[in-house]
């Protein structure tokens, strides 16, 4: 069967995260949305996104086809009723379309003529920028179960200190010695290849993905997630890291989200809670303002290749949109459009050449290539958010 994740309508909500991937390709828990869906189905699946974004994220169309709401998170039970789907049916949550089975062209997609399959259990779903570090507990657990059903872990090496060892599993490759591992709380999944330095303390549940680093003294907090090649040290707390990105020394990250290829700089911090302790609001692309979050709790939402500079203080529920880089003293403003440069003394537009060129370099440090289709796609997001960076 050929399988398509599609982005839905909530891929305007989750920018500025779906500037530079599809909805599919969001981290939540362990796997991204895509990975959890591959590893359910027992099949690779492709992409229907925004037109820029298709040539590095294409899809394939085959005579008959299952598209997929990528917002939503698989489980056992929805997995299994997507796998099972026939022409003409589709899966129903709410008032959304999760799954359909189709042989027409996706312009000629009458639901009228669809058998509706009502899905009524929980699942996660992911419809705000929020929902990624506040579903990630959940999630976390889901992929824990996912990934080590039937599999035994590798021994925890004697100089490490564990508090519910049962619920900590490590992959081949990662090393960590004289570490405090407290699984009581949530499992502690421990990638391939990954290193955890001596004096840290890390409390489930907590994902660290293939590559990523905790350095040392680290103190994380769960529910929180460090993708693949991160860098972490400081204090952490319930927050996400998509991939390839940096936040390597003293200074506090909280209920905050990370694109790739992100890099804050030593001591930087963000605030979490207002002095006040009211609702946090946080900029929606959506709405084109603020919008209220319902939680007291809310860090950094900061888009692919943003940077920060030494000692940058992030005000509660703040958004950075994506090639942003942000240094001085003082608070900046909680909004920071895409390819913005400065701080709270002021702000112009990031030439998008040097961004590029930065890019570049910062790619190449992990042998990863900054190709035509990564510069196109960022071209892309400096038009489209040109308005933006004139009214900020």
């Amino acid at each position: 069967m050929n399988y398509i994740l599609f982005d839905g309508p909530v891929r305007t909500a989750l920018l500025p995260f779906t500037f530079t991937r599809p909805v599919a390709d969001i981290r939540i828990g362990i796997l991204t949305i895509r990975e959890k869906w591959e590893k359910y189905l027992g099949y690779t699946t492709t992409t229907i996104t925004e037109e820029y974004l298709m040539d590095k994220f294409p899809m394939v169309e085959m005579e008959a086809n299952v598209l997929i709401n990528a917002a939503y998170l698989p489980n056992e039970v929805l997995a299994e009723m997507v796998s099972a789907l026939e022409e003409n049916q589709a899966i129903l949550a709410g008032d959304d379309i999760v799954a359909f089975y189709t042989k027409d062209t996706q312009e000629e997609v009458d639901f009228d003529s669809y058998e509706i399959i009502e899905y009524t259990d929980e699942v996660i779903k992911v419809e705000h920028v929020w929902d990624i570090f506040q579903k990630n507990d959940i999630a976390i657990r889901e992929d824990f179960e996912l990934l080590t059903e039937g599999r035994k872990s590798l021994p925890i090496p004697a100089s490490v200190n564990t508090i519910a060892p049962e619920n900590i599993f490590i992959e081949e490759g990662a090393k960590l010695e004289f570490v405090t591992l407290n699984a009581s709380t949530g499992p502690i999944y421990i990638g391939k290849n990954t290193e955890i330095m001596e004096g840290s303390i890390i409390r489930g549940p907590f994902a660290l993905c293939e590559g990523a680093v905790v350095k040392l003294a680290a103190k994380v907090y769960g529910a929180t997630t460090v993708g693949p090649e991160c860098r972490i040290g400081g204090e952490v707390s319930n927050s996400v890291l998509f991939g390839y990105s940096n936040k390597g020394h003293d200074g506090f990250l909280g209920n905050s989200v990370l694109g790739e290829w992100c890099n804050l700089g030593a001591d930087t911090n963000n605030s979490n809670l207002k002095n006040n302790y009211e609702e946090v609001k946080l900029w929606s692309y959506e709405k084109g303002g603020f919008v209220k979050t319902g939680l007291q709790f809310c860090g950094l939402m900061m888009g692919d290749h943003s940077k920060s500079g030494i000692n940058t203080m992030f005000n509660t529920g703040t958004v950075v949109g994506v090639c942003a880089n942000i240094f001085g003293s003082g608070f900046p403003r909680n909004f920071i459009p895409s390819f913005s440069w400065g701080g709270a003394a002021g702000m112009v537009t990031y030439d998008v050449k040097k961004a590029f060129e930065t890019a570049g370099i910062v790619m190449s440090r992990r042998n990863v290539a900054f190709t035509e289709q990564d510069e196109t796609i960022l071209a892309e997001v400096y038009q489209q958010t040109e308005k933006l960076r004139n009214s900020n």
